[in-house]
């Protein structure tokens, strides 16, 4: 076995054991954990030139060493294939992103199977729905002068906004209004929804202009919601199972997970490597998170939207990125249909 394989072996072994028992690793652990196939001093010596290489270190005055963050990255660059989920995994999946037509519950859904899977912060970019088009729409007199105005998308996403109308109206008036709109906006994208309503609202007549206007209002505000940007988060608790992974607080981590903006930069600098997946590691993020890891996957329309996790540096990457790639070509798939 030439030495620099020898040595990758020597650093992957230190990454498995540290991850699974987070104890510093020594050589004789690794003699006996792994099949190495050399000696205990020839393992001291391949860990001294991987110290010396900054890829791990003596945390205080420990006769074992831990990998640093370039350690894990180099440990994650080598990871040729990323394993498929496991056959009861996959079916967790399935069963759990089937469950619903519904894509804000399809979303959380989504979010909280990932922190089950990797147990670590589920984060994810609620997709961009340009591309859904409008599928029905409602309007519902709730009395006293309300409207509830339903858009239902292409994409099965639901939202719905009650509207305060002042001058008074009849059921027929609001047919009249809710049946010109849907004329206009069926098949429509939200991008281009606004030009149909200008379009429709001149053949209402004038008896229901007021009317028109504010659900038209109404109607604006609910395609700018499908377009804003925002995330959604699980399981910010697996945070603090294991304290001594952060040596100092989790307080700025849970702050900074807390703000979006910081989150939605970090996921749209991610490029994904050909496993369509990003990985960064410790001090290649900024801030608070440089003391965590951020796994990452594209999904739906263009891949523009990203999900993943947020954990320690000290984190399963096999299988962290195996749930994370499983978990987002899952969502994309049913987002397609």
């Amino acid at each position: 076995m030439s030495e620099l394989p020898r040595r990758m072996k020597v650093l992957q072994a230190i990454v498995e054991d540290y991850v699974s028992s987070r104890e510093p690793v020594g050589s004789k652990a690794l003699v006996d954990r792994h099949d190495l196939g050399v000696s205990s001093a020839t393992v001291r010596n391949d860990m001294a030139a991987l110290e010396e290489e900054g890829l791990i270190a003596a945390p205080h005055t420990s006769a074992g060493r831990i990998p640093t963050d370039k350690g894990y990255r180099l440990f994650v660059d080598r990871i040729s294939d990323v394993r498929p989920l496991s056959a009861a995994e996959k079916r967790a999946v399935q069963m759990l992103l089937d469950a619903t037509d519904d894509i804000n519950d399809m979303m959380a859904h989504s979010v909280r199977l990932l922190a089950q899977l990797t147990q670590q912060v589920a984060i994810l970019q609620y997709p961009h729905l340009d591309s859904a088009t409008v599928r029905h729409l409602e309007m519902v007199s709730l009395g006293h002068g309300r409207v509830l105005v339903v858009l239902i998308l292409s994409s099965g996403k639901v939202d719905q906004r009650t509207v305060a109308i002042e001058e008074p109206f009849t059921e027929t008036d609001l047919d009249v209004v809710k049946q010109t709109f849907l004329g206009h906006l069926q098949g429509v994208g939200p991008a281009h929804a606004s030009a149909a309503m200008e379009v429709a609202i001149e053949l209402i007549p004038p008896t229901e202009q007021h009317l028109a206007g504010s659900l038209r209002e109404a109607l604006e505000a609910l395609f700018a919601t499908g377009r804003e940007d925002r995330i959604i988060l699980a399981g910010t608790a697996n945070l603090a199972r294991t304290p001594g992974d952060f040596p100092y607080s989790i307080g700025p981590i849970l702050e900074a997970l807390e703000e979006q903006v910081v989150l939605l930069k970090l996921l749209t600098e991610m490029d994904q490597d050909l496993n369509g997946l990003s990985v960064r590691i410790g001090t290649e993020n900024s801030g608070s998170l440089a003391e965590t890891s951020v796994i990452a996957a594209g999904y739906g329309p263009g891949q523009i939207s990203k999900l993943g996790v947020v954990g320690p540096t000290r984190m399963d990457y096999p299988g962290t990125m195996a749930a994370v790639r499983a978990v987002a070509r899952y969502l994309s798939r049913i987002l397609a249909q």
